[in-house]
């Protein structure tokens, strides 16, 4: 409960005449007069004789939207200078929901418990920084029986421009509820990611035609926007599954008791289906400081980049796994990690991180489950992740996404 003073002056305290001016001075005092406030709720009065029953709101954020920052680094001759963009986590969302009976009544109250998450976006040794992360806890609900809460992350790596990457984070995800809450029972998730992508993938392209004067690197112009597009891996967390669509070279993996189990795979230009694909549609594949896509994007697949098509496609690989009890942690992140750290150190620092914030208290012994303040846990993975990425010499954008599943059920 939050408790708020302040100070104010008597008036009625002044000197009087028979008074010195000195002893008047001493006289005068501050009074501190305390109002209490319980998160922006006065307390309750009275109501035809009958105590009103008080309501105390727990502060938490339902929704959260990580905004990414968009500074760049700068570089000289000496020395680089290494920029952090941004880092935040979030700690388990509880909405409240009260139900008042008659006026002598307990006070009900239901509790929804949200994954702890962490996160870090840093711009690296690139110029522009054109990475975005979007996370919205309980952004959908399910009926299956009874109602489920679904949970969105994702990690978009822009390429050309940042403005396909933002506009990603600023829609997908509510493209992707649409196709959930319209699909039709037990409707397989991949056509409903299939149709999210797409239509986020048209919805770029038209944006590119219709917008002038956007403040962004390439400004919309043709045909430079025409060359940017991004990656999107995106992880749909249920109780008891995790969905994730993979379109591009960013990664998702599970850390399932101690081991690192892939959820994608990178959508490389060089791998023998996507090779394929690319010919069949009539392309090439011209190794230019690695295979490119005509000689030009490393990725076979991305939302945008409308001058590649048919060769490169928005359509997503999409795996559905199941949730165990031996879940640890689910990262996502941009391939400036995955380029110079492989999935098991990932998981390996993700996992020292969970349990080296592990609560003195929790010790084995002393009665209680062994809780960890997983929120700080997955800040602090996400960071020395990035960091750890940076130290190996990343040259590209570098941005972590760390879910806690051990404590989230």
């Amino acid at each position: 409960m939050a408790e708020v003073c302040f100070g104010v002056v008597t008036e009625t305290d002044s000197s009087s005449p028979c008074e010195s001016s000195s002893r008047a001075m001493r006289r005068r005092r501050m009074e501190l007069r305390k109002i209490k406030v319980i998160a922006g709720v006065t307390q309750p009065g009275t109501e035809n004789g009958i105590k009103r029953p008080k309501l105390q709101l727990i502060s938490g954020s339902v929704s959260m939207i990580c905004d990414n920052a968009v500074e760049s680094s700068s570089t000289d001759d000496d020395e680089e200078q290494l920029r952090l963009v941004e880092t935040k986590g979030s700690p388990p969302t509880i909405i409240l929901t009260p139900f008042l009976g008659p006026s002598n009544s307990t006070l009900l109250v239901q509790s929804v418990a949200y994954p702890k998450f962490g996160f870090a976006s840093v711009c690296g040794r690139r110029r522009d920084m054109e990475d975005a992360v979007a996370i919205h806890p309980s952004f959908c609900q399910m009926e299956q029986g009874n109602s489920v809460e679904l949970h969105y992350f994702a990690v978009y790596d822009g390429h050309g421009c940042s403005h396909v990457a933002t506009k990603c984070k600023e829609r997908l995800h509510e493209l992707v509820k649409e196709e959930l809450e319209n699909k039709e029972g037990d409707e397989e998730w991949e056509h409903s990611m299939n149709r999210s992508f797409n239509r986020m993938d048209k919805e770029v392209i038209e944006w590119n035609n219709s917008v002038t004067g956007a403040t962004c690197r390439c400004e919309l112009h043709t045909p430079e926007c025409d060359a940017v597009g991004s990656t999107a891996v995106v992880a749909v967390v249920t109780p008891d599954k995790i969905i994730v669509a993979n379109c591009g070279d960013s990664r998702a993996i599970l850390c399932r008791n101690g081991k690192a189990i892939p959820l994608s795979n990178d959508q490389k230009p060089d791998r023998p289906d996507e090779l394929d694909r690319i010919q069949e549609a009539g392309g090439r594949v011209i190794y230019w400081d690695g295979p490119r896509v005509s000689g030009v994007l490393a990725m076979s697949r991305a939302i945008g980049d409308n001058y590649l098509k048919p060769y490169v496609i928005c359509e997503p690989e999409v795996t559905v796994t199941d949730r165990t009890a031996e879940d640890d942690c689910l990262i996502l992140a941009s391939d400036g990690l995955w380029d110079v750290v492989s999935n098991d150190t990932a998981c390996g620092v993700a996992g020292m991180c969970l349990k080296g914030n592990a609560s003195p208290a929790s010790t084995p012994g002393n009665g209680t489950d062994g809780e960890v303040n997983a929120d700080q846990g997955c800040s602090d993975a996400s960071m020395l992740l990035t960091k750890l990425a940076l130290a190996r010499r990343s040259y590209d954008n570098v941005s972590v996404v760390v879910v806690d599943l051990k404590h989230y059920t």
